[in-house]
């Protein structure tokens, strides 16, 4: 096993891993940028180091230092958290050159599955159910305009390397195709340095649906059951939980079955997520793989009891995996709390934190980095804190997460708390009636 980890990350999941790595009797390094020096990983962490000013390109995202970080600590491994350098496999690949075990999967495994259109022909090869679209990269607009003839609009261009719902457009009527076109291709190269964009079939009432999955260095795989993270605002997760409502349990069977195709295809190690659109027959469709630990793993880890953080270090030290197929024993849900003003359209409000109370109880898990007096920066990410609630059935679960959420306290900067709150007292919500496009007519009141 692993003496010393140094977390790549901040904020919340960096303090996430350090509480397993605490009671694994593994000794941690954080790293910070000058913003975070006061963050709770920081002060948690056997060791800290400073790796630059508070823009992640000279920090969190800056190999150099982060390496330099683990040389002068004598790490041996490093766990990249979410976001930033998690499925980055140029850092897998400097980490194994430096002789520090990156905690996830290998850089070919990133590789084949970051690219989309790679991991959607590596899907096919393996008969995991993909979206009808292009054969690979569009390479005109006149290309672009004959696919979309030919399957039929509405449609939806994406980028290749994309994520966060960046170069992402849906086309409904052919007279919106070409500015569509230029609009994804551009936002691609600004957000990732590659306008790569290809073409789908826009799936009509979707709902987002993900299996956990976890692979050992033996080949073996096995799912851990499934996230229903359909409550969206433009492409990003608001609120995810398990079972899905949607689900049945032959449905659950076909796609974990499908997920462990998925993973096998590519002799996945670690634990990852395979992303599926579901269409309202419940027919599924491959849509990404997420290789590293997702922001909503706590909704997995209540609905089945098992810590996932500890599973990806334990895979990552050659300990095989049981390969048991996990089903849900409780209902669990995750409301992200972000420091956004909901009221204006969800406009991001960085500022002190002046007053905190937590919520608890029976039923009550948050994971946050935040205290009174806490300064949230405006450099990274909004969120704050996730509020997830455990209960013998969902409508006890949505009871539970609006008593916590009113017990929640934040004051000092702008929260989505108050969206929380609306939405589990909405009807079709506690129905279960929702889809990715819930939100857009969602109304605050």
């Amino acid at each position: 096993m692993f003496k010393k980890i140094l977390i790549a990350n901040r904020g919340e999941i960096a303090l996430r891993i350090i509480r397993t790595c605490k009671e694994m009797g593994i000794k941690t390094v954080a790293v910070y940028s000058t913003a975070d020096k006061d963050s709770l990983h920081v002060k948690f962490a056997d060791e800290a180091v400073c790796i630059g000013k508070p823009q992640s390109s000279e920090s969190y995202l800056n190999i150099p230092h982060l390496m330099a970080a683990a040389e002068i600590t004598n790490a041996d491994a490093i766990h990249p958290g979410y976001g930033f350098l998690a499925e980055n496999a140029r850092f897998a690949e400097i980490c194994g050159e430096h002789g520090i075990k990156f905690i996830g999967p290998t850089p070919d495994m990133i590789r084949k599955m970051g690219d989309k259109i790679t991991a959607k022909e590596t899907m096919i090869a393996a008969g995991v159910p993909v979206i009808p679209g292009s054969a690979g990269l569009l390479q005109s607009l006149d290309e672009a305009k004959k696919i979309a003839k030919e399957m039929g609009l509405p449609i939806i261009l994406k980028a290749t390397a994309g994520g966060g719902g960046k170069g992402m457009r849906v086309v409904w009527q052919e007279s919106e195709l070409e500015t569509a076109y230029n609009m994804a291709k551009n936002e691609a190269r600004a957000s990732f340095n590659n306008d790569g964009i290809y073409m789908e079939k826009f799936v009509e009432e979707p709902r987002h649906i993900e299996i956990q999955v976890a692979g050992d260095q033996y080949g073996k795989v096995c799912h851990l059951s499934e996230r229903d993270c359909s409550i969206q605002r433009r492409h990003q997760k608001l609120v995810e939980e398990s079972p899905s409502p949607f689900m049945t349990p032959e449905l659950r069977e076909r796609m974990g079955e499908a997920a462990i195709k998925a993973a096998s295809a590519i002799n996945y190690e670690s634990v990852g997520t395979i992303e599926f659109l579901v269409d309202k027959h419940r027919n599924f469709y491959f849509m990404e793989m997420n290789t590293r630990i997702q922001v909503e793993h706590g909704v997995t880890e209540e609905v089945i009891n098992f810590d996932l953080v500890k599973e990806q270090i334990k895979i990552a030290a050659g300990i095989p995996i049981s390969g048991k197929n996990y089903t849900p024993e409780m209902h669990v849900i995750e409301c992200r709390i972000n420091a956004e003003d909901p009221f204006n359209d969800f406009r991001p409000s960085p500022g002190k934190i002046t007053v905190l109370h937590i919520p608890g109880g029976h039923g009550v898990r948050v994971d946050s980095h935040i205290y009174a007096g806490y300064v949230i920066p405006p450099y990274y990410d909004s969120m704050v804190a996730k509020l997830i609630t455990i209960a013998q059935t969902r409508e006890e679960a949505i009871n539970t997460m609006e008593r916590a959420l009113s017990e929640f306290v934040i004051e000092g900067v702008k929260t989505t708390i108050p969206f929380h709150q609306q939405l589990m007292r909405d009807e079709n919500f506690r129905k279960g009636n929702f889809t990715t496009k819930f939100t857009e007519t969602f109304k605050l009141v």
